[in-house]
């Protein structure tokens, strides 16, 4: 059976093509009704041993504040807080939620490889839902989420990890299609000895 025989993948297959990331948000608030039902869905994502390596945290309305001031926390230097700490706190309070991704760490290599894809595929499973809702969504792997100080304020324990600072909200304007590479100049095919 091909993509196109069956309608269900087909509209998945869609999905994930028309999928784009969104960096330009509405000010419209995102209900925590719809939230929950789509970590409802992502949290299907294939984990082995159904270990279920997450947690989130969701920062909205006035606890944008508290996410945003934790970032600034990590500039250091005045002239780089003015520069850009104080732009992107700006750019928090505008964003209508944040969802920070966590990954339960595992101390056994093999493990942590296994729940760190888990994640990263969960990520992508809420990104595309969110999509089918009418959401945008922007992963964001900054700095500031590997500073001490941060971790600390969201409240991050010593065995866990940042996978990704999800911006979600209605999208404002919405990106053009990126190409991408074919397949073909990356695919290496053994077909014998």
């Amino acid at each position: 059976m091909s993509l196109s025989e069956t309608k269900q993948v087909g509209t998945i297959a869609a999905l994930i093509k028309e999928r784009r990331t969104i960096r330009d948000f509405k000010q419209d608030p995102v209900s925590d009704e719809l939230l929950l039902e789509l970590l409802n869905v992502a949290v299907w994502a294939p984990n082995h041993g159904n270990r279920q390596p997450w947690r989130f945290i969701l920062y909205k309305g006035d606890g944008r504040k508290a996410l945003a001031d934790a970032m600034l926390q990590t500039y250091d230097d005045e002239e780089m807080r003015e520069k850009h700490g104080i732009p992107k706190w700006n750019d928090f309070m505008k964003i209508p939620a944040h969802l920070v991704v966590i990954l339960k760490e595992d101390t056994r290599q093999k493990q942590w490889d296994e729940d760190y894809g888990a994640v990263c595929a969960l990520i992508q499973n809420f990104q595309l839902a969110a999509w089918e809702q009418g959401l945008g969504v922007v992963w964001k792997t900054n700095n500031y989420n590997y500073e001490l100080e941060f971790q600390q304020s969201v409240g991050l324990q010593a065995d866990e990890k940042i996978v990704g600072l999800l911006n979600v909200g209605y999208p404002a304007s919405v990106p053009k299609v990126q190409p991408r590479k074919s397949v073909e100049e990356m695919l290496t095919i053994i077909d014998s000895q």
